[in-house]
């Protein structure tokens, strides 16, 4: 089978000029992959349209699909993942909001949050967290519009199996090349220092270090490594993911045989 379209989606739950929905697509010819193309969706509008696009695609998105089961349980939620998106929405954002906080303010200090099983291997934030990084909020989000648009989330969700969307971590990839921080939204931290941790993980995706040779043209090199917010860089590494997911396609993209259909599972996250 040929190689879909791949898609690359860093995300935030506040899509605007300033800070939009960044949308990296690409394609892979044997470990090659060629990027094509970097958009940015300033709206819901934009993105919504992005979800909309006819297969065959697969996409890397870097936001939690899932909540950890615990939470959902304690809350009473429904405890099928269309079932408790649906049910999400019918609350609204501020009743959201205030159940994870009332669920968190009633936990011991020093274990406030409750994790998905993949958060630890990946050591990721909890879908319970709604500040610094507000990653409950991409949760509520991005999620529900997954679902709207009807697309296929393995392990999940099925729907339309000409379009499919995966867990993206970008931080699994980056790493291999650094412990460093090297993106910032601040401008007083978007320092030369930063800009060089980019260049050295763009340096070792285009040798293969990360299991695929990444193939970028100067047009597109240079907006990744001048991006200081990372975004472009995280959404090139969320397309990485997606396609190194694609080529385990056969065998479930890679995912872990057992995954909790409720919280799912973010791609190369070690099982």
């Amino acid at each position: 089978m040929n190689a879909p379209l791949l898609l690359g989606v860093d995300f935030t739950s506040a899509p605007s000029r300033r800070k939009p929905i960044t949308v990296a697509s690409g394609w892979l010819r044997g470990n090659t992959l060629a990027v094509a193309d970097i958009e940015r969706c300033a709206d819901w509008a934009s993105f919504e349209a992005v979800l909309q696009r006819p297969g065959p695609w697969v996409g890397g998105f870097d936001f939690p699909f899932g909540l950890p089961r615990e939470l959902v349980v304690q809350l009473g939620w429904p405890q099928d993942w269309a079932g408790l998106i649906r049910h999400i929405c019918r609350l609204g954002k501020p009743a959201f909001k205030a159940a994870l906080d009332g669920v968190r303010e009633r936990r011991p200090m020093g274990s406030r949050y409750l994790h998905r099983a993949c958060d630890g291997p990946a050591r990721s934030h909890s879908p319970m967290k709604l500040v610094n990084p507000p990653v409950g909020l991409m949760f509520f989000e991005g999620a529900p519009r997954l679902l709207a648009a009807g697309l296929s989330l393995p392990a999940l969700h099925t729907g339309d199996p000409q379009r499919i969307a995966l867990e993206a971590y970008p931080a699994l990839l980056t790493r291999r090349f650094t412990q460093a921080s090297y993106k910032s939204d601040e401008r007083a931290r978007q320092t030369p220092e930063r800009r060089a941790e980019r260049e050295k993980i763009i340096m070792g995706l285009n040798t293969g270090a990360a299991g695929l040779t990444l193939k970028l043209s100067p047009a597109l090199t240079g907006p990744l490594l001048d991006d200081a917010s990372g975004d472009s860089l995280d959404a090139v590494l969320a397309l990485l993911q997606a396609a190194r997911a694609w080529l385990l396609r056969d065998e479930g993209f890679g995912l872990p045989a057992e995954v909790d259909p409720l919280e799912g599972w973010i791609i190369g996250c070690p099982g």
